[in-house]
């Protein structure tokens, strides 16, 4: 089938379109120029990042970080209508206290069908609302005018306690973009290792004589 293809196109395109050697060439160049970029960047690239650069990149481009959703810090619990100690599990969940929440972890991890305790971290609230059915039609009110909820369905008891909010087109935190960053700058540093390579390889050849500036 390949062959036939071919022979038909060879028939049909006039010689302009069938000569393909220098897009061949070109392919041929590009290709082991990638292959050298990806050698000198596997062997030279720095991709440690510390902590204050990746502060000092947020403050100097916040006008960059604009959040896109709503973002939160969340507790939130899936349990069956059948677990035990479902009062002292209500108190719990709410609490901010070091002991009552390893006390929750403990329950979580016995009865728990699902559960998130780091209330730490920023989470999208369009994922939450993928693990827990709360209906809204207006997330940032939403968001404004609730802190602890519960919610049933036929074999399920949904707790949630939000500790955070963010609305989103606000300036989104630095916890929340800190990957994002440390991947911008590690991009960045692979720019210039590129772009110090090519210059050097110019200057190079220009010193040998292998190319002539007209």
């Amino acid at each position: 089938r390949q062959q036939a293809v071919l022979q038909k196109a060879e028939n049909n395109l006039n010689e302009d379109k069938k000569n393909v050697e220098k897009k061949l060439e070109d392919y041929r160049k590009t290709l082991i120029t990638y292959a050298y970029e990806t050698e000198l960047i596997a062997q030279k690239l720095d991709t440690v990042v510390a902590d204050d650069e990746i502060e000092e990149y947020y403050k100097a481009n916040q006008n960059n970080f604009e959040l896109k959703d709503n973002i939160i810090k969340v507790i939130y619990l899936k349990l069956n209508k059948k677990s035990p100690k479902m009062d002292k599990v209500r108190n719990l969940y709410r609490s901010n206290s070091t002991k009552d929440r390893e006390a929750l972890a403990e329950y979580c991890h016995q009865y728990a069908v699902n559960y998130f305790l780091d209330d730490q971290t920023w989470l999208l609230f369009d994922d939450l609302l993928k693990e827990i059915p709360i209906k809204t039609y207006d997330k940032e009110q939403f968001l404004q005018n609730n802190r602890n909820i519960e919610i049933e369905d036929s074999s399920h008891v949904y707790m949630v306690s939000i500790k955070g909010f963010m609305i989103k087109n606000s300036t989104s935190p630095l916890s929340f973009e800190k990957n994002n960053i440390r991947s911008l700058i590690i991009n960045q540093r692979k720019l210039k290792l590129i772009e110090q390579m090519e210059q050097k390889a110019y200057e190079d050849a220009r010193k040998s004589g292998d190319v002539e500036v007209y």
